[in-house]
């Protein structure tokens, strides 16, 4: 497979900082949430010149992973409040779940609805909040969970644990798996709903080329977007070998430290095999920190956690 260049047309700043998923909707819009609790919708990208930034609702805290649903609704995983419905029309904030097993739920990074109503989730980590992610990743905790939400119910059940800072979460075309994105082991898992391994997981696609963090598709059909928020790191691979005390050492002191990501970002397309499609990457990129992307209005449409507003990049050429 052959890297190409991801080649930024333009930036658009939106008003607020920390775009971390950006989904799009049937029309080309695209939406958003930024670190002081606001819902973004992006208008008129085909002409950015022209382009408009709508507020459509305030969590109340911090909004990351979205799913659009088909009622003109938003689903929202906030990492202060929990899970989260936003209805699009008048703005109005729901918490569909808040707690599991007692545990309150901090950290809910990202959300797909299902075909037959129920609602599964991600948490990134049991042990650090959104503000301490770095400590997460350097301790390597495996405390990162894949949670569903049956129709009707407000108690979550658990689906798969132990997972490296588990991240984007997509399901395959025929809704017979999920893929989740293990960020810290730089890999995607698939977990099972149909057929005869349903409820166990295997690999899906292992030795990324960077960090995964937030999952796309258009439609089932589509390629699966994976944004690559960062590349590997050797010396942080290193020490994820070394013993638990000296990883919660190391954790300790990277919360302290001010952090600044790198300028290498890049995005992966795959098909439900696992097979990579595309990748695109860029060295010593003005956007930093690529938390997710999407397609719209004819480009690819990059959101990140770091930076004030959206990136929008060049295509992928047909194949």
């Amino acid at each position: 497979m052959r890297v190409a260049d991801l080649v930024v047309r333009r930036y658009l700043a939106i008003g607020g900082r920390g775009p971390e998923d950006v989904v799009a909707d049937a029309r080309g819009r695209v939406l958003t949430g930024v670190e002081d609790g606001r819902i973004l919708r992006l208008d008129g990208l085909a002409d950015p010149d022209t382009a408009r930034v709508e507020r459509l609702a305030d969590t109340g805290g911090r909004p990351l992973g979205l799913e659009l649903l088909p009622d003109d609704a938003l689903l929202v995983c906030d990492a202060e409040r929990g899970l989260l419905r936003v209805d699009l029309t008048d703005g109005r904030v729901d918490v569909l779940a808040d707690s599991v097993a007692g545990e309150p739920l901090r950290f809910c990074s990202n959300v797909v609805a299902l075909p037959d109503g129920s609602v599964c989730f991600t948490v990134s980590s049991r042990r650090y909040p959104l503000h301490q992610w770095i400590g997460d990743l350097v301790e390597h905790t495996g405390t990162g969970r894949l949670l569903r939400l049956a129709p009707g119910s407000r108690t979550p059940e658990v689906l798969l644990e132990g997972l490296e800072f588990a991240n984007g979460l997509a399901p395959s075309a025929d809704a017979s798996f999920l893929v989740v994105a293990e960020t810290g082991a730089c890999r995607l898992t698939r977990y099972w709903l149909t057929g005869p391994r349903a409820g166990q997981a295997d690999p899906f696609a292992e030795h990324l080329p960077g960090m995964p963090d937030n999952l796309w598709r258009a439609a089932p059909d589509g390629p699966l977007w994976v944004a690559l928020a960062g590349p590997r790191v050797p010396p942080l691979e290193l020490l994820h070998r070394s013993a638990p005390a000296v990883r919660r050492t190391a954790a300790r002191l990277a919360v302290r430290t001010p952090f600044r990501p790198t300028g290498t970002i890049g995005a992966l397309a795959l098909d439900d095999t696992g097979a990579v499609l595309h990748h695109h990457t860029r060295r010593h990129s003005r956007f930093r920190m690529v938390t997710s992307v999407c397609e719209a209005s004819g480009h690819l449409v990059l959101g990140s956690l770091w930076e004030r507003g959206v990136a929008l990049c060049e295509p992928p050429a047909p194949k």
